[in-house]
C-alpha cells in the first residue's frame, strides 16, 4: 500500500481523468514496446527452425521440446519474480528483467545442438519469468478498475505489434545471411536480442513506480489519482483480506489458472507453428514475403483489441466477453483446420481466431485482479500467469502428438488434428468461464466490485 492521502475525502474526477490521460502517455508506450521486444524474443526461434534441423541435428520433436522448456523456467520462477517487484518496485526490477532476458535471448546466435537449445530456452523464461504478470499488477498501481481493462488491452497490442513488425523484422534478418561470414539466423538472435538490452537499459529513466512518485503528475494530480486507487485497494482489503500465501491456495485463483491456461495453448500452440504452416500454404520459403502472409491475422488482432477491452470497461461484462473472445479463438483455430491447402479461407479463420484469443487476455485479467490487491495480487497474478503459460508449454506437444502419433506419423503428420486439438483449449475455456458463476461472492466482495465499476475515470 502507498502512503496515505488524507488532505481530501474524495478524488476530484477530473483531476483523476486528467492524471490518467498523462499516465496513459508516459507508461503505456514503453511497457508496449517492452512486450513487444519480449515477444520477439520467445517467439523468433520459429524462424530457425528449418535451419536448425537441417544444419544443426534439431528435429522436430526436440524443436517442439525445447520451445516449451521456456515456459517451465517462467512458470518456476514467476510467483517470487512478481513478489519482489512488489517489494523493490516496477524500475529497477524491470531493468533487471529485461537486460538479463535480452543477453540470454541474443546467446541463441551459438546453438549448436539439442542441448545447447535446450538450456537457452530454459534460460530464457528464467530471466523473463515476471515480466508479465509484473505489468499487470504495475497496472493496478496506475489504473482504477473502471479503466484497466482499456489500458490492459493498449498493452496487448504488443502482441499483435509484435507478430505484424516482429515476422518481419525476423524475416528481413535472414536476409542477411553470409554477411561478415554469419548465418541470417545468427543476425537475427544478435540483433533482437540487443534490442532489449538497449531498451532495458533506458528503463529507469522512463519507469515510475507509483503516481505521487510521477514528476509529470501535477500534486493535485498526484494525490487524486493515489487516492482513488487506494480507495479501490482499501475495499478489496476489507472483502478479501487474504495474505499472499493464502492466495495461492484460494479455489478461484486456481481456477483462474486453468482460464489462462486454455488461452495460452491457444496463443503460443498456433504462435510457434504459425511461419511453417504459412511456408506449407503459400508454398513459399521462410523470408521477408512469408512474414509478410504471418501478419495478416495480427492486423485483423489489433484493430479488435483496440476496441473490444474499452467495450468491456463500459458495459462493465468482463467474464461474459472473456468467453466470447474464446470460442473466436476455438471456432477460428479448428476452422482453419479445413482448409489447409486454400490460403485464403485458412487465413481468415486464423484472423478470427488471433482477434479472439489477443482480446480475451486484457479483458480476463480484470478478474482477478478486481478483489485481490497488495502481496496477495502480486502472487496471484504471478501464479495465473506461471501456471497459466504451461498452457504454452503443452499445447506445442499435443499438437505434435496429435499430428505424429493419434491421427498421422513421424513421416506424414497430419496438420489438421494438431490444429483441431489447439481449437478445443479455447473451447474448454469457455465452458470455464462460464463455469465462474459457480463461485458465491461475499456482501463484501460485491460492494467493493459496485464501487469500482461505478468509479468514474
Amino acid at each position: 500500500m502507498t502512503e496515505k492521502t488524507t488532505s481530501r475525502a474524495t478524488p476530484d474526477e477530473a483531476t483523476v481523468r486528467s492524471a490518467l490521460e498523462k499516465v496513459t502517455k508516459h507508461i503505456i508506450p514503453f511497457l508496449l514496446l517492452m512486450y513487444v521486444i519480449a515477444f520477439v524474443d520467445r517467439t523468433n526461434l520459429g524462424w530457425a527452425q528449418q535451419e536448425w534441423k537441417a544444419n544443426y541435428g534439431i528435429s522436430t520433436a526436440a524443436y517442439t521440446f525445447g520451445a516449451t522448456l521456456f515456459f517451465v523456467g517462467y512458470a518456476v520462477f514467476e510467483v517470487p519474480s512478481n513478489l519482489i517487484m512488489h517489494k523493490v518496485g516496477a524500475r529497477w526490477w524491470m531493468t533487471r528483467i529485461m537486460i538479463t532476458w535480452g543477453i540470454v535471448a541474443a546467446c541463441f546466435m551459438f546453438v549448436q545442438g539439442p542441448k545447447s537449445f535446450y538450456a537457452l530456452r530454459f534460460l530464457l523464461g528464467v530471466a523473463e519469468a515476471g515480466f508479465f504478470p509484473g505489468v499487470m499488477l504495475y497496472l493496478t498501481y496506475w489504473y482504477p478498475a473502471a479503466r484497466r481493462a482499456w489500458a490492459t488491452g493498449l498493452f496487448y497490442m504488443g502482441l499483435p505489434i509484435a507478430n505484424i513488425f516482429g515476422n518481419p523484422l525476423s524475416g528481413s534478418l535472414l536476409e542477411l545471411d553470409g554477411l561478415l561470414g554469419m548465418d541470417g539466423i545468427h543476425w537475427m538472435f544478435l540483433a533482437e536480442g540487443a534490442l532489449a538490452v538497449v531498451v532495458g537499459i533506458i528503463c529507469p529513466w522512463v519507469l515510475v513506480d507509483r503516481p505521487n512518485k510521477a514528476a509529470w503528475l501535477t500534486k493535485e494530480e498526484q494525490r487524486d489519482l493515489t487516492l482513488q486507487i487506494e480507495i479501490e485497494e482499501d475495499a478489496k482489503q476489507k472483502a478479501k483480506p487474504i495474505s499472499w500465501g493464502r492466495a495461492l491456495a484460494d479455489p478461484r485463483i486456481l481456477y483462474f489458472c486453468l482460464i489462462y491456461f486454455c488461452i495460452q495453448a491457444s496463443v503460443y500452440g498456433l504462435t510457434f507453428f504459425l511461419p511453417k504452416q504459412v511456408t506449407s500454404m503459400t508454398g513459399t520459403s521462410a523470408g521477408f514475403k512469408a512474414s509478410l502472409v504471418t501478419a495478416i491475422p495480427w492486423v485483423v488482432a489489433l484493430v479488435g483489441v483496440l476496441i473490444i477491452p474499452k467495450i468491456a470497461d463500459r458495459k462493465q461484462n468482463h467474464g461474459l466477453l472473456s468467453g466470447f473472445m474464446l470460442a473466436f479463438s476455438g471456432v477460428g483455430i479448428m476452422g482453419s483446420a479445413l482448409f489447409l491447402h486454400q490460403p485464403v479461407p485458412a487465413l481468415i479463420l486464423l484472423s478470427v481466431a488471433a482477434v479472439g484469443f489477443t482480446c480475451a487476455q486484457p479483458i480476463f485479467w480484470q478478474l482477478p485482479t478486481r478483489y485481490l490487491s497488495g502481496a496477495a495480487l502480486a502472487g496471484a497474478t504471478g501464479l495465473v500467469n506461471a501456471v497459466g503459460n504451461l498452457g504454452g508449454w503443452a499445447a506445442p506437444l499435443l499438437r505434435t502428438w496429435a499430428t505424429q502419433n493419434a491421427f498421422g506419423t513421424v513421416e506424414n503428420p497430419n496438420e489438421a488434428a494438431g490444429l483441431v486439438v489447439l481449437g478445443l483449449a479455447g473451447i474448454v475455456g469457455v465452458l470455464l468461464v462460464l463455469g465462474l458463476k459457480l463461485f458465491k461472492k461475499s456482501d463484501e466482495e460485491r460492494e467493493a466490485l459496485s464501487l469500482q465499476s461505478g468509479a468514474e475515470a
